[in-house]
């Protein structure tokens, strides 16, 4: 079952005009009508510029090609509003290595399996977590993702005591729970804005699964700080000016600190189940433990990752089940019938596991990923000087017809058992990275992600006008810019 997607128009070719819609009015240029700001982008799309070599390279080795942009800016704007449009332009462009000036710094984008496997597999250590911290460090200090090498190591040792499959499948009935007790609450209509409710009910899963309560009268207060600290990465003003994300994000850090910080003594003291104590808890061979400040940090960036990430696969999910109502129906048949949730039930569900892992090709929850060279290095034979901030992107591999069947149609089966398109690359699909620094939570993020459209499923239909394609917007990470509405009606 597969719907093929008109990929260009002829004044601009413009690349993305099938269901991934990417891109919203700027915050920097309010008032502006939706066909004057496709004209702005437009114009952002086809601006270029002389290329130029980053520097001079060693002898054996190609320069990175590239340009710097419009004065200032840079590439900002193209980032910001155009996201995986500019980023599949800039490959044509280029090739897999290029440079380019953006949010303040040069920075040298890679795409394509081979470009992004010699960085994530890392053999010789030349690449460091740094290369978040010009984006997200003041936010998510020490978080497991920030980490590097033996440190990094030895963290996430302990961390994987969380997520033992024992655990995975405790934290199992406590995600079902909270699930069916919120959807029960959810109202119909013909224009309901899912994100919202999605975010507010995995803030809620998170919330039980990793703390084991929830937030009462702290829920918009943490909420609040959460998203702040999650869109200030991506601030074009990088100070803390008071007004500004950078400065909100900051603010967001110090109420989550506080919040983390007063209740670890309780749960070193006690004997929860929630991830929370487990990582007060956990210990390794030697007997050494997390510090009070390690939980704090890995807390909050565990929760924003828990929740956020969650949040955006299943709006998309939602999305492309509304757009195309024959999987919906094919999802619904599959996961009737009332048995509790398993880990084993939910490893059976392939319909469902092919829808989710399609949508979160088309819509990658994490779509940037950053890295710093810690020494002179290269990348598929070009030279990239120590301290070059490297950006991935797993949405542009995502996209590459080089992978994938007709990249831009929504075609779930492409993942069945006789395509298997993800094997054409070990980095084909990647939403949730790879190498050493390969998301933790995977196999807790997919458990919950099927479990929710199941209750889904089984308690809504739900669908979109034909015409309908909502804009994800990409600046920090891609959210439906529309909150996605949808026509949402309770089954009998």
């Amino acid at each position: 079952m597969s719907v093929t997607v008109t990929s260009t128009s002829p004044r601009t070719q413009r690349r993305l005009t099938g269901p991934v819609r990417v891109g919203r009015p700027s915050p920097l240029l309010p008032g502006l009508t939706q066909p004057v700001a496709d004209r702005f982008d437009d114009w952002l799309l086809r601006r270029s510029h002389q290329p130029t070599p980053l520097a001079t390279p060693p002898p054996g080795l190609k320069p990175v090609m590239g340009d710097p942009g419009m004065p200032v800016l840079g590439y900002t704007m193209q980032n910001l509003r155009l996201g995986l449009e500019f980023m599949l332009r800039r490959y044509e462009t280029y090739g897999p290595v290029s440079w380019m000036r953006a949010f303040g710094m040069t920075l040298v984008s890679v795409g394509g399996g081979d470009a992004v496997q010699e960085v994530l597999t890392n053999k010789d250590k030349a690449f460091s977590q740094q290369g978040w911290t010009a984006f997200i460090g003041p936010f998510f200090h020490r978080g497991l993702m920030l980490m590097d090498f033996d440190e990094h190591l030895a963290h996430r040792r302990l961390m994987q005591q969380a997520f033992t499959p024992a655990r995975l499948a405790g934290y199992l009935d406590q995600v079902s729970a909270v699930i069916a007790a919120r959807l029960d609450t959810w109202p119909t209509g013909p224009a309901v804005r899912v994100y919202p409710l999605l975010k507010r009910l995995t803030l809620d899963v998170a919330v039980r699964t990793f703390m084991g309560g929830n937030l009462g009268a702290d829920r918009e207060r943490l909420t609040k700080a959460f998203i702040a600290t999650v869109r200030a990465g991506t601030a074009v003003v990088r100070k803390p000016v008071p007004g500004g994300r950078w400065a909100a994000g900051l603010q967001g850090r110090k109420v989550l600190e506080e919040f983390f910080r007063s209740r670890v003594a309780a749960k070193r003291a006690g004997d929860d189940d929630d991830l929370f104590a487990a990582l007060c808890h956990a210990r390794d061979e030697d007997g050494s433990a997390y510090t009070d400040e390690d939980v704090v940090n890995h807390m909050i960036f565990l929760m924003m990752a828990a929740h956020d990430t969650s949040t955006i696969a299943t709006s998309a999910v939602v999305y492309f089940l509304a757009k195309y109502p024959d999987w919906q129906q094919a999802v619904r048949a599959e996961c009737s019938g009332d048995a509790g949730v398993t880990t084993d039930l939910l490893a059976e569900l392939s319909t469902l596991d092919m829808v989710i892992r399609e949508s979160m090709r088309l819509v990658a929850p994490v779509h940037v990923m950053s890295r710093q060279a810690v020494k002179d290095t290269s990348i598929l034979g070009h030279h990239i000087p120590a301290g070059t901030i490297v950006g991935m992107s797993p949405w542009l591999s995502h996209m590459l017809p080089e992978y994938w069947t007709d990249p831009l149609s929504f075609d779930p089966s492409r993942f069945g058992p006789d395509r298997r398109e993800d094997r054409s690359h070990r980095y084909a699909w990647m939403p949730f990275g790879g190498g050493v620094h390969k998301c933790i939570g995977m196999v807790f993020g997919l458990n919950e992600i099927k479990t929710l459209v199941r209750a889904l499923t089984q308690r809504f239909d739900w669908s979109v006008p034909a015409t309908y394609r909502t804009p994800w917007d990409p600046v920090s990470l891609p959210i439906p810019a529309d909150g996605l509405p949808v026509a949402l009606t309770r089954r009998a």
